[in-house]
């Protein structure tokens, strides 16, 4: 176990990093909304679209850092609650090569822009997604390095935190620009459901109408 002054005290310089930029991350669309140790509680809202709806919130446990690397939960940001994998307003997709190389983020805005919005499955490239699950009931975890419950899993056991530990991981501005660019910057827009039905006018002319209910948000996976 860490000794808990030198994690308050980590904890402290973390939340004061934050408070010197904190009006450029308000900018951004990434609020503080508490910070007592050992937790920290952040919303994310698409301030990119208009209007900018709120994506998601996250909680951050510092608790043992830096012996551990902080603990990162998606949450409800009006409730707190732990998102089930079935709940999650999004799963931070990025795209991949098929040989596992990332893909850069100017590459995918590049792409989007010339094939309208989609990548085009010929270019060889794959959807992943930062939160995994194996049951639609469970509370997902974010798989990174600098992750606490991505070093805890068995399948992680060769990439131990404290090959980490040194390199700005588990910081909290790391782990808040990786919640940023796959979580908030892979929001584009809203998307719609239009369902357009012909029918008889009072003149008995064909007429046609046109029905737009609003699905959820338009999310496309970005870039490293």
């Amino acid at each position: 176990m860490a000794d808990p002054a030198v994690s308050r005290a980590k904890f402290a310089r973390e939340i004061a990093d934050f408070r010197t930029v904190e009006s450029e991350y308000r900018r951004r669309g990434i609020l503080l909304l508490g910070a007592e140790f050992p937790t920290v509680s952040l919303a994310f809202a698409a301030a990119q679209i208009a209007p900018s709806p709120m994506v998601f919130g996250a909680d951050l446990d510092f608790t043992n850092y830096d012996l551990l690397p902080p603990a990162v939960t998606l949450v409800n940001p009006f409730t707190r609650e732990p998102y089930r994998a079935r709940e999650l307003p999004t799963d931070l997709p990025r795209l991949a090569r098929v040989n596992g190389k990332p893909v850069r983020r100017e590459e995918v805005d590049k792409l989007l822009a010339k094939h309208r919005g989609n990548i085009p499955k010929h270019l060889g490239m794959l959807r992943q997604r930062l939160l995994v699950w194996h049951d639609p009931d469970q509370v997902p975890f974010l798989c990174l390095p600098g992750v606490r419950a991505y070093h805890e899993h068995p399948e992680h056991s060769g990439d131990s935190w404290l090959l980490h530990r040194t390199s700005g991981a588990g910081r909290l501005a790391t782990i808040i620009e990786h919640l940023y660019r796959f979580g908030v910057l892979t929001v584009r827009g809203y998307a719609f459901d239009v369902n357009i039905q012909i029918g008889p006018g009072p003149t008995k002319q064909p007429q046609a109408q046109a029905q737009v209910h609003l699905r959820g948000l338009q999310i496309v996976p970005g870039g490293e």
